[in-house]
């Protein structure tokens, strides 16, 4: 917890280091990747960077965290710590990087914020990052050591299955042949590609096959940019990976994970290319046996949209109580929906434990469905993909 001191300088400055918070995000990325090329080559994600959400996330999670700090003295906000610290994990974050953003951090804040910047400002702020950054260092330890290995592995490409004209499913098998570490229905990989310009950028995609298969399953959907760029490493994967090819994958990581009873009842909401981790939780479900209700809930454009379509209704129909919800925008088929997810008449069981997965929108608008339907806010699990937002635009 922050000292006496530093908490009271820390209340009296957050609401103008809110304040200023995206203009010292933005100094920040402009000081670091001057100085340090190579992580945005190599790093990461130029298309956020371009889009600036990864500038949206940061001064998120540090407000977030600093609030925190003062509402909640006596305990960290675990749960926040633990979806960045997979995510670190998952691209190769070592405890030394720490030092270099906190470099260039506090030098983004001296600039944007000048004179206000007291000594004891500075030393009260500091305390806040240290508190993280420690805090962070030490769960991404814990996690290297269950994976037992940190970095990236060779894997060959053995199959491209084309679900949609947008979304393709990859088979992977690890190149040198060894056995691979088994993951948790819902975990994701970070893949690793090399591109024309010499970067080697990286993205996290869910795994979407079964737990326990010998091959790694990833089904990535090509990012069409609009006024953004497209995205770099999907258009890659879609126009240039095929069967022989080999790609760079990371260790599973990932706090979107199943851990309930037999006996639990879940609801399992997503949307678009959110429904990948969804069915490596159906198929985890059924291949244990789940006996409790099961309430699958998915919206899309149409039914020719929908990834994963065929196995997110068989492995459904293996579980004893299971109930499937899809909505689609157009071309609805009878027993389907027709427009938006809209939970009115989807069954929500006592005691729900929910997970959700889809564009920040579609997950804000359930779980606020799912608490006036009595569901713990505690018991609503969701994953973000690319940055985190959920706490920028709360």
């Amino acid at each position: 917890m922050l000292t006496e001191q530093s908490a009271a300088t820390v209340r009296a400055t957050l609401p103008a280091v809110g304040a200023a918070i995206g203009e010292i995000t933005e100094r920040f990325y402009a000081r670091l990747f001057a100085a340090r090329p190579a992580l945005l080559r190599d790093l990461f994600n130029r298309g956020n960077q371009a889009a600036g959400t990864q500038k949206q996330a940061l001064a998120g999670s540090i407000a977030a965290f600093a609030g925190h700090l003062l509402d909640h003295p006596e305990q960290r906000p675990d749960a926040m710590l633990a979806r960045i610290a997979h995510k670190h994990a998952s691209l190769g974050v070592t405890p030394g990087q720490y030092e270099i953003v906190h470099e260039h951090l506090f030098a983004a804040i001296a600039e944007v914020l000048g004179e206000a910047v007291t000594p004891e400002v500075a030393a009260a702020w500091d305390e806040v990052y240290w508190l993280m950054a420690h805090a962070l260092v030490a769960v991404e330890k814990r996690l290297y050591e269950e994976s037992g290995a940190r970095g990236f592995r060779e894997f060959e490409v053995v199959e491209r299955v084309e679900e949609t004209p947008d979304v393709v499913t990859f088979a992977l098998r690890a190149a040198d042949g060894g056995p691979v570490r088994d993951f948790r229905a819902g975990q994701y990989v970070s893949v690793r590609v090399g591109l024309p310009d010499g970067a080697r950028q990286i993205r996290q995609y869910s795994l979407s096959g079964a737990p326990g298969e010998t091959v790694r399953r990833i089904t990535v959907k090509r990012v069409h940019g609009g006024a953004a760029p497209d995205g770099e490493v999907s258009n890659h994967l879609h126009a240039r990976v095929r069967p022989g090819d080999v790609l760079q994958l990371s260790g599973p990581y990932g706090d979107l994970v199943l851990d309930c009873g037999p006996d639990t009842p879940l609801l399992l909401a997503s949307a678009g290319i959110g429904v990948t981790p969804m069915i490596a939780m159906l198929a985890g479900l059924a291949a244990d046996g789940h006996r409790a209700p099961v309430t699958v809930v998915h919206g899309d454009r149409s039914p020719a949209d929908h990834a994963l379509r065929a196995d997110h209704t068989v492995y459904a129909a293996k579980l004893p109580e299971a109930s499937v919800h899809f909505f689609y925008e157009r071309d609805a088929e009878p027993g389907t929906r027709t427009g938006l997810v809209d939970l009115t008449g989807v069954p929500v069981r006592p005691g729900t434990r929910a997970y959700l997965c889809g564009p920040l929108p579609f997950m804000r608008t359930v779980r606020a469905r799912l608490v006036e339907r009595g569901v713990a806010p505690a018991d609503i699990r969701y994953e973000v993909f690319g940055p985190d937002l959920w706490l920028a635009q709360a």
